[in-house]
This record gives structure tokens, C-alpha cells and sequence, in this order.
């Protein structure tokens, strides 16, 4: 994975009015198989709770701690593909298991193939885009506050985006 070129964003809805967004800094990226045959291919996502920023330290601070990601004991947010199934054009559903605070559910997320090129240096890289929603009580990311005006604090649906970039390793795999 080119960290330079990826990132993993996510947004939820703030007492019923704005979105906030956020991001990690800290993530990695494995895809096993061929950009050529994305159906017989594999991607591991993980991702560290403690690298979550939405630019507001004390947000973080209350995202890393049990109220919500719990990031001291549970270390890493990860997705498994088990199945990527071509859809339409450049389109796919990417059918995984996502675990966070050690909750493991079957979710299933839309794919956006971006292109395969060969960089200037001679590499061969290709792009992909993912997107998703998540229930995060689901999860185990039950923590809200009632609004005097009726509403909550924290929208219960996440909203998530991957861009990654990767670059073939010389057995022809994606790392």
C-alpha cells in the first residue's frame, strides 16, 4: 500500500444538524491477487483506533476511550474480504467481516476500481475506492447523550470511505 496516497475517512451526524469528519493515520492495507481478477482476490484492512482524528483533541481523547472505540484494549478495527463480486463497468460489493471491540459482523461494501497504470519508476500500481455504512451500536459504540431539544448527540449510522493506492510487489501480488 502506498501511505501516502491512501487514506480511511468516516463521517456521523452531530446532534441531529452536521456531520463530523474524521480520519486514521494509521492503517494498513493487504491485497492478496491480481487487479486484473479482482473476483479471485483477497484485501485485509486494519486499522489502529488510537490513530483516529477529527482535528478536535478532546473528541479524540472520547473516541479512544470505552465510551466508544475502547482503543487501550481492543488495538485494531480490521475487514476480511470473503468474497468480491464484479457488479457493472468499474463497480463491485465487497462481502467481509468487519470486527471492532471485538464484535464480528458480515457487512457488505460498494467497490470502486480506479485504474492500473505503471508509475514512472517502472511499478505497476492500481487504485481502488470503498465505501460503506455501519450501525455503530452494533459494534458496541453505544454511547450518546439525549438533546434537551429531543435527538441525540451521535448519529447512529457511519459513513466511511477507503482510497487506497497500491503498488505490485515483484511476485506480481499487491502489497
Amino acid at each position: 500500500m502506498d501511505q501516502a496516497h491512501s487514506s480511511v475517512e468516516f463521517s456521523v451526524r452531530h446532534m441531529m444538524i452536521s456531520n463530523v469528519k474524521g480520519h486514521f493515520k494509521k492503517f494498513d492495507v493487504v491485497f492478496t491477487g491480481s487487479p486484473d481478477n479482482l473476483e479471485g482476490s483477497k484485501v485485509r484492512v486494519e486499522i489502529d483506533p488510537l490513530s483516529i482524528t477529527t482535528d478536535e483533541e478532546k473528541r479524540d481523547a472520547h473516541l479512544r476511550s470505552p465510551d466508544f472505540f475502547e482503543a487501550d484494549k481492543y488495538r485494531s478495527l480490521t475487514f476480511e474480504s470473503t468474497k468480491i463480486k464484479h457488479v457493472s463497468d468499474e463497480d463491485y460489493e465487497i462481502t467481509g467481516n468487519l470486527s471492532i471491540r471485538g464484535i464480528n459482523k458480515e457487512v457488505k461494501l460498494r467497490g470502486t476500481f480506479e485504474g492500473k497504470i505503471k508509475d514512472p519508476y517502472g511499478n505497476e500500481r492500481f487504485g481502488a475506492t470503498v465505501t460503506g455504512e455501519i450501525v455503530r451500536e452494533e459494534f458496541g459504540l453505544k454511547w450518546n447523550s439525549v438533546l434537551e431539544t429531543g435527538g441525540v448527540m451521535v448519529g447512529s449510522k457511519v459513513k466511511f470511505e477507503v482510497h487506497v493506492e497500491m503498488v505490485l510487489s515483484e511476485d506480481k501480488q499487491a502489497q
